[in-house]
Protein backbone atom coordinates (compact mmCIF):
# COMPACT_ATOMS: atom_id res chain seq x y z
CA UNK A 1 0.00 0.00 0.00
CA UNK A 2 0.88 3.37 -0.53
CA UNK A 3 2.20 4.92 2.95
CA UNK A 4 1.81 8.60 1.88
CA UNK A 5 -0.02 10.61 4.10
CA UNK A 6 -3.35 12.25 2.61
CA UNK A 7 -4.94 14.89 4.55
CA UNK A 8 -7.11 16.67 2.18
CA UNK A 9 -10.78 15.30 1.99
CA UNK A 10 -12.45 14.28 -1.64
CA UNK A 11 -15.61 13.89 -2.46
CA UNK A 12 -16.57 9.68 -3.25
CA UNK A 13 -16.85 10.66 -6.70
CA UNK A 14 -13.39 11.97 -6.77
CA UNK A 15 -12.07 8.91 -5.05
CA UNK A 16 -13.57 6.35 -8.01
CA UNK A 17 -12.22 8.51 -10.66
CA UNK A 18 -8.56 8.63 -9.32
CA UNK A 19 -9.26 4.64 -8.32
CA UNK A 20 -10.20 3.61 -11.78
CA UNK A 21 -7.13 5.70 -13.02
CA UNK A 22 -4.79 4.25 -10.40
CA UNK A 23 -5.62 0.70 -11.22
CA UNK A 24 -5.09 1.68 -15.39
CA UNK A 25 -7.69 2.36 -16.96
CA UNK A 26 -7.39 4.57 -19.54
CA UNK A 27 -10.87 5.08 -21.03
CA UNK A 28 -14.15 4.42 -20.05
CA UNK A 29 -17.65 5.50 -22.05
CA UNK A 30 -20.87 6.24 -21.09
CA UNK A 31 -23.74 9.08 -21.08
CA UNK A 32 -23.48 11.87 -18.33
CA UNK A 33 -26.40 12.38 -16.15
CA UNK A 34 -27.51 14.05 -12.87
CA UNK A 35 -26.93 10.84 -10.92
CA UNK A 36 -23.16 10.28 -12.45
CA UNK A 37 -21.77 13.60 -12.25
CA UNK A 38 -19.94 13.35 -9.39
CA UNK A 39 -17.66 10.90 -10.77
CA UNK A 40 -17.52 12.45 -14.63
CA UNK A 41 -16.82 15.87 -13.34
CA UNK A 42 -14.03 14.28 -11.29
CA UNK A 43 -12.62 12.41 -14.37
CA UNK A 44 -12.72 15.53 -17.06
CA UNK A 45 -10.98 17.39 -13.73
CA UNK A 46 -8.67 14.66 -13.01
CA UNK A 47 -7.94 14.48 -16.79
CA UNK A 48 -5.96 10.77 -16.66
CA UNK A 49 -8.78 9.10 -17.86
CA UNK A 50 -10.68 9.94 -21.36
CA UNK A 51 -14.39 9.88 -21.42
CA UNK A 52 -16.12 9.24 -24.63
CA UNK A 53 -19.74 10.37 -24.22
CA UNK A 54 -21.56 8.19 -26.41
CA UNK A 55 -25.31 8.91 -27.52
CA UNK A 56 -27.26 6.14 -26.04
CA UNK A 57 -26.01 3.68 -22.57
CA UNK A 58 -26.09 0.26 -25.23
CA UNK A 59 -23.37 1.97 -27.82
CA UNK A 60 -21.43 2.98 -24.59
CA UNK A 61 -21.66 -0.32 -22.94
CA UNK A 62 -20.63 -1.76 -26.79
CA UNK A 63 -17.72 0.64 -26.85
CA UNK A 64 -16.86 -0.11 -23.49
CA UNK A 65 -16.96 -4.46 -24.03
CA UNK A 66 -14.48 -3.81 -27.57
CA UNK A 67 -12.19 -1.64 -25.85
CA UNK A 68 -11.43 -4.15 -23.11
CA UNK A 69 -11.41 -7.13 -25.85
CA UNK A 70 -8.57 -5.47 -27.83
CA UNK A 71 -6.86 -3.41 -24.78
CA UNK A 72 -6.91 -6.54 -22.84
CA UNK A 73 -7.59 -4.51 -19.94
CA UNK A 74 -10.80 -3.92 -17.28
CA UNK A 75 -13.35 -2.08 -20.00
CA UNK A 76 -15.40 0.85 -17.87
CA UNK A 77 -18.82 1.88 -18.78
CA UNK A 78 -20.73 4.70 -16.75
CA UNK A 79 -24.28 4.88 -16.79
CA UNK A 80 -27.45 6.80 -14.87
CA UNK A 81 -29.56 4.96 -12.74
CA UNK A 82 -32.76 3.72 -13.82
CA UNK A 83 -33.57 3.59 -17.73
CA UNK A 84 -30.33 4.70 -18.41
CA UNK A 85 -29.11 1.17 -16.92
CA UNK A 86 -31.64 -0.34 -18.38
CA UNK A 87 -30.70 0.73 -22.00
CA UNK A 88 -27.39 -0.76 -21.31
CA UNK A 89 -28.48 -3.98 -20.61
CA UNK A 90 -28.50 -5.63 -24.33
CA UNK A 91 -25.20 -4.60 -25.13
CA UNK A 92 -24.22 -6.03 -21.21
CA UNK A 93 -25.45 -9.22 -22.55
CA UNK A 94 -23.35 -9.36 -24.76
CA UNK A 95 -20.19 -8.69 -22.91
CA UNK A 96 -21.93 -11.16 -20.41
CA UNK A 97 -21.75 -13.59 -23.46
CA UNK A 98 -18.36 -12.92 -24.31
CA UNK A 99 -16.92 -13.20 -21.12
CA UNK A 100 -15.71 -9.44 -21.15
CA UNK A 101 -13.96 -7.93 -18.14
CA UNK A 102 -15.92 -5.04 -17.52
CA UNK A 103 -17.07 -2.99 -15.11
CA UNK A 104 -20.73 -1.31 -15.29
CA UNK A 105 -20.79 1.75 -13.16
CA UNK A 106 -24.16 2.65 -12.58
CA UNK A 107 -25.76 4.52 -9.48
CA UNK A 108 -29.05 5.30 -7.73
CA UNK A 109 -31.20 7.42 -6.23
CA UNK A 110 -30.49 8.60 -2.43
CA UNK A 111 -30.34 5.91 0.27
CA UNK A 112 -33.16 7.04 2.26
CA UNK A 113 -35.59 6.48 -1.06
CA UNK A 114 -33.68 3.51 -2.40
CA UNK A 115 -35.62 0.17 -2.93
CA UNK A 116 -38.72 1.71 -2.01
CA UNK A 117 -40.82 2.62 -4.76
CA UNK A 118 -41.95 6.02 -3.90
CA UNK A 119 -41.67 7.24 -7.43
CA UNK A 120 -38.26 9.17 -6.49
CA UNK A 121 -37.03 9.95 -10.31
CA UNK A 122 -34.86 7.72 -11.93
CA UNK A 123 -36.08 5.37 -9.37
CA UNK A 124 -36.51 1.53 -10.20
CA UNK A 125 -36.85 -0.60 -7.28
CA UNK A 126 -35.65 -3.84 -8.94
CA UNK A 127 -33.04 -2.70 -10.28
CA UNK A 128 -30.68 -4.52 -8.88
CA UNK A 129 -32.23 -7.82 -9.49
CA UNK A 130 -31.80 -6.28 -13.61
CA UNK A 131 -28.17 -6.04 -12.91
CA UNK A 132 -27.41 -9.47 -10.94
CA UNK A 133 -29.45 -11.26 -14.12
CA UNK A 134 -27.00 -9.47 -16.73
CA UNK A 135 -24.09 -9.68 -14.90
CA UNK A 136 -21.29 -11.93 -13.66
CA UNK A 137 -21.82 -10.20 -10.23
CA UNK A 138 -23.25 -7.53 -8.27
CA UNK A 139 -22.23 -4.88 -5.45
CA UNK A 140 -23.63 -1.85 -3.58
CA UNK A 141 -22.35 0.89 -2.48
CA UNK A 142 -23.50 1.28 0.81
CA UNK A 143 -21.43 3.48 2.80
CA UNK A 144 -18.98 6.21 1.84
CA UNK A 145 -16.05 4.17 3.40
CA UNK A 146 -16.83 1.16 1.65
CA UNK A 147 -16.79 2.96 -1.64
CA UNK A 148 -12.85 2.46 -2.63
CA UNK A 149 -12.69 -1.55 -1.25
CA UNK A 150 -16.20 -2.01 -3.10
CA UNK A 151 -14.11 -0.87 -6.41
CA UNK A 152 -11.46 -2.60 -6.30
CA UNK A 153 -13.61 -6.12 -5.13
CA UNK A 154 -15.49 -5.50 -8.72
CA UNK A 155 -12.46 -5.05 -10.64
CA UNK A 156 -10.83 -8.14 -9.23
CA UNK A 157 -13.99 -10.23 -9.96
CA UNK A 158 -14.46 -8.42 -13.85
CA UNK A 159 -11.12 -9.70 -14.90
CA UNK A 160 -11.23 -13.44 -12.62
CA UNK A 161 -11.30 -16.43 -15.17
CA UNK A 162 -14.45 -17.16 -16.05
CA UNK A 163 -14.19 -13.21 -16.81
CA UNK A 164 -17.14 -10.92 -17.38
CA UNK A 165 -18.99 -7.75 -16.72
CA UNK A 166 -19.70 -6.40 -12.94
CA UNK A 167 -22.08 -4.33 -11.91
CA UNK A 168 -21.53 -1.53 -9.48
CA UNK A 169 -24.11 0.81 -8.06
CA UNK A 170 -23.38 3.88 -6.40
CA UNK A 171 -25.93 5.73 -5.21
CA UNK A 172 -26.15 9.47 -5.64
CA UNK A 173 -25.52 10.75 -1.81
CA UNK A 174 -22.62 8.32 -1.76
CA UNK A 175 -20.85 10.28 -4.70
CA UNK A 176 -21.31 13.24 -3.02
CA UNK A 177 -19.94 12.28 0.80
CA UNK A 178 -16.48 14.01 1.24
CA UNK A 179 -13.58 11.38 2.81
CA UNK A 180 -9.75 11.68 3.72
CA UNK A 181 -8.96 9.41 0.92
CA UNK A 182 -6.48 6.40 1.93
CA UNK A 183 -3.61 4.44 -0.39
CA UNK A 184 -4.08 2.44 -3.15
CA UNK A 185 -2.56 -1.17 -3.60
CA UNK A 186 -0.15 -1.09 -6.68
CA UNK A 187 -2.38 -3.14 -8.67
CA UNK A 188 -5.97 -5.08 -8.74
CA UNK A 189 -4.80 -8.86 -10.42
CA UNK A 190 -6.97 -11.34 -11.10
CA UNK A 191 -7.57 -14.26 -9.37
CA UNK A 192 -6.46 -17.29 -11.43
CA UNK A 193 -7.96 -21.13 -11.03
CA UNK A 194 -4.83 -22.78 -10.55
CA UNK A 195 -4.99 -26.76 -11.84
CA UNK A 196 -4.96 -29.55 -9.92
CA UNK A 197 -1.07 -31.50 -10.21
CA UNK A 198 -2.23 -34.25 -10.21
CA UNK A 199 -4.98 -33.98 -12.75
CA UNK A 200 -2.31 -32.06 -15.13
CA UNK A 201 -0.67 -35.83 -14.75
CA UNK A 202 -3.39 -37.71 -15.91
CA UNK A 203 -4.26 -35.36 -18.87
CA UNK A 204 -0.52 -35.44 -19.82
CA UNK A 205 -0.59 -38.78 -20.03
CA UNK A 206 -3.67 -39.25 -21.92
CA UNK A 207 -1.94 -36.74 -24.66
CA UNK A 208 1.34 -39.13 -24.72
CA UNK A 209 -0.87 -42.25 -25.30
CA UNK A 210 -2.86 -40.03 -28.16
CA UNK A 211 -1.96 -41.08 -31.79
CA UNK A 212 -4.36 -38.41 -33.18
CA UNK A 213 -5.19 -35.32 -30.50
CA UNK A 214 -6.94 -32.28 -31.50
CA UNK A 215 -7.65 -29.31 -28.99
CA UNK A 216 -11.03 -27.48 -29.34
CA UNK A 217 -9.82 -23.73 -28.40
CA UNK A 218 -12.74 -21.39 -27.65
CA UNK A 219 -12.52 -18.14 -26.42
CA UNK A 220 -11.57 -18.83 -22.66
CA UNK A 221 -7.51 -19.55 -24.08
CA UNK A 222 -7.77 -15.90 -25.49
CA UNK A 223 -4.87 -15.62 -23.01
CA UNK A 224 -3.26 -18.40 -23.36
CA UNK A 225 -2.29 -18.13 -26.94
CA UNK A 226 1.87 -19.05 -26.77
CA UNK A 227 1.46 -22.26 -24.63
CA UNK A 228 -1.44 -23.77 -27.08
CA UNK A 229 0.83 -22.70 -30.33
CA UNK A 230 3.97 -24.74 -28.42
CA UNK A 231 1.53 -27.47 -27.93
CA UNK A 232 0.17 -27.66 -31.43
CA UNK A 233 3.92 -27.42 -32.34
CA UNK A 234 4.83 -30.23 -30.36
CA UNK A 235 2.63 -32.78 -32.89
CA UNK A 236 -1.35 -31.74 -32.06
CA UNK A 237 -4.00 -30.59 -34.26
CA UNK A 238 -5.82 -27.42 -33.35
CA UNK A 239 -9.80 -25.96 -34.62
CA UNK A 240 -10.95 -22.83 -32.60
CA UNK A 241 -14.39 -21.59 -31.89
CA UNK A 242 -15.00 -17.73 -33.69
CA UNK A 243 -14.01 -16.53 -30.00
CA UNK A 244 -11.41 -18.49 -29.95
CA UNK A 245 -9.81 -17.35 -33.66
CA UNK A 246 -6.56 -16.76 -34.02
CA UNK A 247 -5.34 -18.45 -30.26
CA UNK A 248 -2.59 -20.65 -32.76
CA UNK A 249 -2.09 -18.58 -36.12
CA UNK A 250 -4.90 -19.16 -38.48
CA UNK A 251 -2.42 -20.54 -41.10
CA UNK A 252 -0.59 -22.74 -38.78
CA UNK A 253 -0.56 -26.03 -41.35
CA UNK A 254 -2.05 -28.34 -38.45
CA UNK A 255 -5.40 -25.85 -37.62
CA UNK A 256 -8.56 -25.72 -39.11
CA UNK A 257 -8.71 -22.54 -38.36
CA UNK A 258 -12.22 -21.82 -37.95
CA UNK A 259 -13.15 -23.80 -40.17
CA UNK A 260 -14.89 -26.18 -37.46
CA UNK A 261 -18.39 -27.17 -39.43
CA UNK A 262 -17.49 -28.27 -42.77
CA UNK A 263 -17.39 -32.00 -43.97
CA UNK A 264 -14.01 -32.11 -44.27
CA UNK A 265 -13.67 -30.70 -40.03
CA UNK A 266 -16.36 -33.77 -38.96
CA UNK A 267 -13.82 -36.51 -40.85
CA UNK A 268 -10.72 -34.60 -38.84
CA UNK A 269 -13.24 -35.02 -35.75
CA UNK A 270 -14.29 -38.30 -36.42
CA UNK A 271 -9.85 -40.27 -36.73
CA UNK A 272 -9.36 -37.93 -33.63
CA UNK A 273 -8.53 -40.01 -30.79
CA UNK A 274 -8.57 -37.41 -28.55
CA UNK A 275 -10.11 -33.79 -28.03
CA UNK A 276 -8.79 -31.50 -25.65
CA UNK A 277 -11.36 -28.65 -25.30
CA UNK A 278 -9.69 -25.82 -23.73
CA UNK A 279 -12.10 -22.47 -22.94
CA UNK A 280 -14.93 -23.08 -24.94
CA UNK A 281 -18.77 -23.71 -24.08
CA UNK A 282 -19.16 -25.81 -27.37
CA UNK A 283 -21.48 -23.33 -28.82
CA UNK A 284 -24.61 -24.73 -30.09
CA UNK A 285 -24.01 -22.69 -33.59
CA UNK A 286 -20.74 -24.09 -33.54
CA UNK A 287 -21.40 -27.60 -32.83
CA UNK A 288 -25.14 -28.37 -34.45
CA UNK A 289 -26.54 -28.29 -31.49
CA UNK A 290 -24.14 -30.07 -29.46
CA UNK A 291 -24.79 -33.05 -32.23
CA UNK A 292 -21.31 -32.88 -33.69
CA UNK A 293 -19.35 -36.11 -32.71
CA UNK A 294 -15.77 -34.27 -31.75
CA UNK A 295 -14.06 -37.65 -31.19
CA UNK A 296 -13.09 -40.81 -29.61
CA UNK A 297 -12.62 -39.35 -26.44
CA UNK A 298 -12.59 -35.67 -25.21
CA UNK A 299 -11.24 -34.08 -21.88
CA UNK A 300 -12.16 -30.46 -20.93
CA UNK A 301 -10.48 -27.54 -19.29
CA UNK A 302 -12.36 -24.71 -17.84
CA UNK A 303 -11.95 -21.97 -15.91
CA UNK A 304 -15.75 -22.25 -13.36
CA UNK A 305 -15.84 -26.18 -12.72
CA UNK A 306 -19.37 -26.03 -12.84
CA UNK A 307 -19.26 -26.15 -17.26
CA UNK A 308 -18.21 -30.05 -16.89
CA UNK A 309 -19.44 -31.84 -19.40
CA UNK A 310 -22.62 -29.21 -19.65
CA UNK A 311 -23.18 -28.96 -23.63
CA UNK A 312 -21.32 -31.77 -24.63
CA UNK A 313 -20.38 -35.04 -22.34
CA UNK A 314 -16.71 -35.89 -21.19
CA UNK A 315 -14.56 -37.76 -20.17
CA UNK A 316 -12.31 -35.92 -18.37
CA UNK A 317 -12.56 -32.87 -17.06
CA UNK A 318 -9.80 -30.36 -15.14
CA UNK A 319 -10.95 -26.54 -13.54
CA UNK A 320 -8.29 -24.69 -14.12
CA UNK A 321 -6.51 -21.27 -16.07
CA UNK A 322 -6.60 -22.35 -19.89
CA UNK A 323 -3.05 -20.84 -19.38
CA UNK A 324 -1.76 -22.62 -16.57
CA UNK A 325 -3.07 -25.74 -17.64
CA UNK A 326 -1.23 -25.52 -21.44
CA UNK A 327 1.76 -24.54 -19.42
CA UNK A 328 1.43 -27.44 -16.89
CA UNK A 329 0.88 -29.77 -19.73
CA UNK A 330 4.36 -28.61 -21.89
CA UNK A 331 5.93 -29.06 -18.83
CA UNK A 332 4.79 -32.59 -18.50
CA UNK A 333 5.06 -33.86 -21.96
CA UNK A 334 8.28 -34.45 -24.21
CA UNK A 335 9.70 -31.99 -27.08
CA UNK A 336 7.55 -33.88 -29.16
CA UNK A 337 5.13 -36.08 -29.03
CA UNK A 338 4.47 -39.59 -31.33
CA UNK A 339 1.24 -38.53 -33.46
CA UNK A 340 0.06 -39.55 -36.74
CA UNK A 341 1.75 -37.13 -39.20
CA UNK A 342 -0.65 -38.01 -42.01
CA UNK A 343 -3.77 -36.85 -39.21
CA UNK A 344 -2.03 -33.43 -38.59
CA UNK A 345 -1.28 -32.76 -42.56
CA UNK A 346 -4.81 -33.47 -43.45
CA UNK A 347 -6.04 -30.76 -41.21
CA UNK A 348 -4.64 -28.54 -43.06
CA UNK A 349 -5.70 -30.05 -46.37
CA UNK A 350 -9.68 -30.13 -44.96
CA UNK A 351 -9.18 -26.49 -43.84
CA UNK A 352 -7.70 -25.47 -47.34
CA UNK A 353 -10.70 -27.19 -48.79
CA UNK A 354 -13.14 -25.67 -46.26
CA UNK A 355 -11.55 -22.43 -48.03
CA UNK A 356 -12.05 -22.90 -51.42
CA UNK A 357 -15.51 -24.11 -50.71
CA UNK A 358 -16.26 -20.84 -48.89
CA UNK A 359 -15.18 -18.61 -51.75
CA UNK A 360 -17.19 -20.13 -54.38
CA UNK A 361 -20.38 -19.45 -52.49
CA UNK A 362 -19.33 -15.97 -52.23
CA UNK A 363 -19.45 -15.19 -56.05
CA UNK A 364 -18.29 -11.47 -56.48
CA UNK A 365 -17.70 -10.67 -53.27
CA UNK A 366 -14.66 -13.62 -52.82
CA UNK A 367 -12.34 -10.30 -54.11
CA UNK A 368 -13.99 -7.88 -51.38
CA UNK A 369 -13.49 -11.06 -48.66
CA UNK A 370 -9.34 -11.40 -50.06
CA UNK A 371 -8.48 -8.26 -49.30
CA UNK A 372 -10.26 -7.99 -46.16
CA UNK A 373 -8.37 -10.60 -45.06
CA UNK A 374 -5.04 -9.37 -46.32
CA UNK A 375 -5.62 -5.89 -45.02
CA UNK A 376 -6.85 -6.83 -41.59
CA UNK A 377 -3.53 -9.73 -41.56
CA UNK A 378 -0.73 -7.75 -42.54
CA UNK A 379 -2.12 -4.57 -40.40
CA UNK A 380 -3.27 -6.02 -37.37
CA UNK A 381 -5.91 -4.16 -37.89
CA UNK A 382 -8.72 -4.86 -34.69
CA UNK A 383 -11.31 -7.02 -36.90
CA UNK A 384 -14.46 -6.07 -36.13
CA UNK A 385 -18.12 -7.54 -37.04
CA UNK A 386 -21.76 -7.15 -36.74
CA UNK A 387 -24.10 -9.83 -37.58
CA UNK A 388 -24.71 -9.19 -41.28
CA UNK A 389 -25.04 -11.79 -43.68
CA UNK A 390 -20.92 -11.02 -44.83
CA UNK A 391 -19.54 -11.77 -41.49
CA UNK A 392 -21.83 -14.79 -41.34
CA UNK A 393 -20.23 -16.16 -44.81
CA UNK A 394 -16.90 -14.89 -44.95
CA UNK A 395 -15.90 -12.52 -41.73
CA UNK A 396 -16.44 -14.90 -38.85
CA UNK A 397 -13.84 -17.70 -40.73
CA UNK A 398 -12.16 -16.35 -43.77
CA UNK A 399 -10.56 -12.87 -42.62
CA UNK A 400 -7.54 -13.89 -40.74
CA UNK A 401 -6.69 -12.11 -37.55
CA UNK A 402 -3.21 -11.54 -36.33
CA UNK A 403 -3.74 -12.16 -33.13
CA UNK A 404 -6.81 -13.56 -30.85
CA UNK A 405 -7.49 -10.12 -29.14
CA UNK A 406 -8.08 -8.14 -32.69
CA UNK A 407 -11.16 -10.14 -33.34
CA UNK A 408 -14.13 -8.56 -31.63
CA UNK A 409 -17.91 -9.60 -32.93
CA UNK A 410 -21.27 -10.12 -31.71
CA UNK A 411 -20.95 -13.44 -30.09
CA UNK A 412 -24.28 -13.32 -28.67
CA UNK A 413 -26.27 -12.70 -32.14
CA UNK A 414 -27.38 -9.44 -31.45
CA UNK A 415 -27.26 -6.87 -34.51
CA UNK A 416 -26.83 -4.03 -34.65
CA UNK A 417 -23.92 -3.51 -31.78
CA UNK A 418 -20.74 -3.71 -34.83
CA UNK A 419 -21.03 0.55 -35.34
CA UNK A 420 -20.26 1.02 -31.63
CA UNK A 421 -17.95 -2.16 -31.49
CA UNK A 422 -15.94 -0.50 -34.22
CA UNK A 423 -15.35 2.75 -31.87
CA UNK A 424 -14.45 0.90 -28.95
CA UNK A 425 -11.89 -1.56 -30.47
CA UNK A 426 -10.29 1.83 -32.31
CA UNK A 427 -9.62 3.80 -29.27
CA UNK A 428 -7.72 0.84 -27.92
CA UNK A 429 -4.09 1.84 -28.51
CA UNK A 430 -4.21 -1.08 -31.63
CA UNK A 431 -4.09 0.23 -35.41
CA UNK A 432 -7.10 1.30 -37.05
CA UNK A 433 -10.19 -0.52 -36.89
CA UNK A 434 -11.69 -2.08 -39.98
CA UNK A 435 -15.29 -2.27 -38.72
CA UNK A 436 -17.86 -4.78 -41.04
CA UNK A 437 -22.36 -3.81 -40.80
CA UNK A 438 -24.76 -3.80 -42.52
CA UNK A 439 -27.18 -1.65 -43.85
CA UNK A 440 -29.91 -3.17 -41.68
CA UNK A 441 -27.96 -3.39 -38.40
CA UNK A 442 -26.29 -0.01 -38.55
CA UNK A 443 -29.76 1.67 -37.96
CA UNK A 444 -30.13 0.53 -34.59
CA UNK A 445 -26.97 2.68 -33.94
CA UNK A 446 -26.78 5.46 -36.49
CA UNK A 447 -26.25 7.79 -33.72
CA UNK A 448 -22.90 6.45 -32.47
CA UNK A 449 -21.53 7.52 -36.13
CA UNK A 450 -21.00 10.74 -34.38
CA UNK A 451 -19.55 9.69 -31.40
CA UNK A 452 -17.31 8.17 -33.89
CA UNK A 453 -16.78 11.32 -35.57
CA UNK A 454 -16.87 13.31 -32.41
CA UNK A 455 -13.82 11.26 -30.82
CA UNK A 456 -12.04 10.78 -34.28
CA UNK A 457 -12.22 7.15 -33.67
CA UNK A 458 -9.30 5.62 -36.40
CA UNK A 459 -12.07 3.06 -37.74
CA UNK A 460 -12.86 2.21 -41.14
CA UNK A 461 -16.83 1.06 -41.29
CA UNK A 462 -17.56 -1.18 -44.28
CA UNK A 463 -21.23 -1.51 -44.66
CA UNK A 464 -22.73 -3.89 -47.05
CA UNK A 465 -25.91 -2.52 -48.12
CA UNK A 466 -28.64 -4.84 -49.50
CA UNK A 467 -31.32 -2.67 -49.23
CA UNK A 468 -32.59 -4.11 -46.05
CA UNK A 469 -32.57 -6.94 -43.60
CA UNK A 470 -31.03 -9.27 -46.74
CA UNK A 471 -31.21 -12.81 -44.35
CA UNK A 472 -34.28 -12.50 -43.62
CA UNK A 473 -35.68 -12.11 -47.42
CA UNK A 474 -33.49 -15.20 -47.84
CA UNK A 475 -35.39 -17.31 -45.39
CA UNK A 476 -38.44 -15.89 -46.43
CA UNK A 477 -37.85 -16.97 -49.75
CA UNK A 478 -36.87 -20.48 -48.81
CA UNK A 479 -39.51 -21.20 -46.12
CA UNK A 480 -42.14 -18.74 -46.28
CA UNK A 481 -42.91 -18.65 -50.09
CA UNK A 482 -41.36 -15.90 -51.18
CA UNK A 483 -43.25 -13.38 -48.92
CA UNK A 484 -40.98 -10.35 -47.96
CA UNK A 485 -42.81 -9.16 -45.05
CA UNK A 486 -41.03 -6.32 -42.53
CA UNK A 487 -38.03 -7.45 -44.21
CA UNK A 488 -37.69 -4.25 -47.13
CA UNK A 489 -37.16 -1.54 -44.65
CA UNK A 490 -36.43 2.10 -45.12
CA UNK A 491 -32.57 2.57 -45.71
CA UNK A 492 -31.53 5.99 -45.27
CA UNK A 493 -28.92 7.41 -47.58
CA UNK A 494 -25.65 7.01 -46.00
CA UNK A 495 -23.69 9.30 -48.01
CA UNK A 496 -25.93 11.83 -46.63
CA UNK A 497 -25.73 10.77 -42.96
CA UNK A 498 -22.23 10.73 -43.21
CA UNK A 499 -21.83 14.47 -44.56
CA UNK A 500 -24.14 16.05 -41.66
CA UNK A 501 -21.86 14.95 -39.51
CA UNK A 502 -18.57 15.53 -41.37
CA UNK A 503 -17.26 11.77 -42.19
CA UNK A 504 -15.66 11.16 -45.34
CA UNK A 505 -17.40 8.40 -47.01
CA UNK A 506 -16.93 6.27 -50.92
CA UNK A 507 -19.36 4.07 -52.22
CA UNK A 508 -18.34 1.02 -54.13
CA UNK A 509 -20.43 0.02 -57.14
CA UNK A 510 -18.32 -2.76 -58.50
CA UNK A 511 -15.99 -5.27 -56.86
CA UNK A 512 -13.44 -4.12 -58.98
CA UNK A 513 -13.31 -0.69 -56.93
CA UNK A 514 -13.07 -2.07 -53.12
CA UNK A 515 -9.49 -2.43 -52.71
CA UNK A 516 -8.48 0.98 -54.24
CA UNK A 517 -11.44 2.85 -51.75
CA UNK A 518 -10.58 0.60 -48.45
CA UNK A 519 -6.91 1.28 -49.10
CA UNK A 520 -7.65 4.96 -48.85
CA UNK A 521 -9.12 4.88 -45.66
CA UNK A 522 -6.30 2.85 -43.83
CA UNK A 523 -4.57 6.20 -43.37
CA UNK A 524 -7.00 9.05 -42.99
CA UNK A 525 -7.34 10.74 -39.91
CA UNK A 526 -10.49 9.47 -38.07
CA UNK A 527 -13.29 7.88 -39.00
CA UNK A 528 -14.74 6.53 -42.79
CA UNK A 529 -16.98 4.83 -44.27
CA UNK A 530 -16.94 2.56 -47.43
CA UNK A 531 -20.28 1.90 -48.27
CA UNK A 532 -20.71 -1.68 -50.68
CA UNK A 533 -23.89 -1.38 -52.86
CA UNK A 534 -24.84 -4.90 -53.17
CA UNK A 535 -28.12 -4.18 -55.40
CA UNK A 536 -26.01 -2.99 -58.12
CA UNK A 537 -23.12 -5.94 -57.84
CA UNK A 538 -25.39 -8.46 -57.62
CA UNK A 539 -25.82 -11.57 -54.99
CA UNK A 540 -23.93 -14.26 -53.62
CA UNK A 541 -23.13 -17.13 -55.89
CA UNK A 542 -25.03 -19.02 -52.82
CA UNK A 543 -28.12 -17.49 -50.97
CA UNK A 544 -27.30 -17.48 -47.28
CA UNK A 545 -30.38 -18.10 -45.33
CA UNK A 546 -29.19 -18.61 -41.60
CA UNK A 547 -29.39 -22.08 -39.90
CA UNK A 548 -31.71 -24.40 -40.48
CA UNK A 549 -35.25 -24.54 -39.44
CA UNK A 550 -35.51 -25.26 -36.00
CA UNK A 551 -31.75 -24.67 -35.29
CA UNK A 552 -30.66 -22.16 -32.51
CA UNK A 553 -28.65 -19.09 -33.43
CA UNK A 554 -29.86 -15.08 -35.01
CA UNK A 555 -30.46 -14.77 -38.15
CA UNK A 556 -31.17 -11.11 -38.33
Amino acid sequence: MDGTSITTEQTVGEIIASALADIGVTHAFGVISIHNMPILDAIAREGRITFIPARGEAGAMNMADAHARVSRTLGVCITSTGTAAGNAAGAQVEALSAGTPLLHITTQIDRPFMDRDRAAIHDVPRQPDMLKAISKGYVRVWEPHQALDALLAAARLAMSAPSGPVALEIPIDVQRVKLTPRGMPARVAPLLATPDPALLDELAAMLRAAQRPLLWLGGGARGAAEAATALVARGVGAVTSTNGRAVVPEDHPHSLGAFNMTPEAQAIYDRADLTLVIGSRLRGNETRNNTMRLGARIAQVDADATQAGRNHPVDFFVPGDARLVLEGLLARLPAWLDTDATFLADIGAARTAGVARLLKTLGPYAIIAQTLSDRVRRGRHPWVRDVTISNSTFGNRFVQLAAPHLGVHALGGGIGQGIAMGIGAALAGADRAICLVGDGAAQLSLGELATAQEALAPVTFVLMNDGGYGVIRNIQDAQYGGRHVYANILTPDFSLVCAAIGMRHARVSAVADFTAALDATLTAEGPCMVEVDMRAIGPFAESFAGPPAGAAGSVR
